[in-house]
């Protein structure tokens, strides 16, 4: 058996799961999710706490134990605090804005690049950090990769979009040395 997936899942107040034989369908202040549910683990409702235990021995039940176990996990912290993800755009004349659910970004093209927020993820700008925010980690993980994708950080100057907490390991640049 998994060290994870033998820990219990408590429910805080506020928030609503429902079991059914598709998947699970958890409701909280922040929003709702829907888990698939694999047929080697199945999930049990125990004094307000989620119990995931496993069918059979299988390589693929073990597999599923602590995975399935660590989604419901970040499901139902998702749907009552949330997920946030900051990026840092660095360089010079660099600007990013959100307009509704776009966000522009200014970033050394001759054109800005329009990045159209997927439902669920929402996103705000701090001077030159945008902070995505959502219920669903995987959502705003991938939003956020895909944001940074547009103009990785570059090794010599470090321009471009990166995380927050991420270093950049920085190049030498020519030496300019006579020939």
């Amino acid at each position: 058996m998994s060290r994870v997936g033998k820990l219990p899942i408590s429910i805080p107040a506020g928030v609503e799961v429902k079991i059914g034989g598709e998947g699970i369908v958890v409701k909280g202040p922040k929003g709702s999710l829907n888990l698939a549910v694999h047929p080697s683990t199945p999930v049990t409702l125990e004094n307000n706490a989620l119990m995931v235990s496993l069918s059979d021995d299988t390589r693929v039940a073990r597999q599923q134990h602590g995975l399935r176990r660590t989604l419901l996990a970040n499901a139902v912290l998702g749907v009552t605090k949330g997920f946030d993800k900051v990026l840092e755009v660095v360089g010079v004349g660099y600007k990013v804005n959100v307009q509704g659910n776009t966000v522009v970004l200014n970033i050394g093209f001759s054109h800005p690049v329009n990045f159209v927020l997927p439902a669920g993820v929402q996103a705000k700008v701090e001077g030159n950090k945008i902070i995505l925010s959502g219920c669903d980690k995987q959502l705003v993980g991938e939003v956020a990769a895909q944001i940074r994708r547009v103009r990785p950080p570059e090794p010599y100057k470090g321009k471009g979009i990166k995380y927050a907490d991420e270093f950049i390991r920085r190049k030498a640049g020519k030496s300019g040395g006579k020939k």
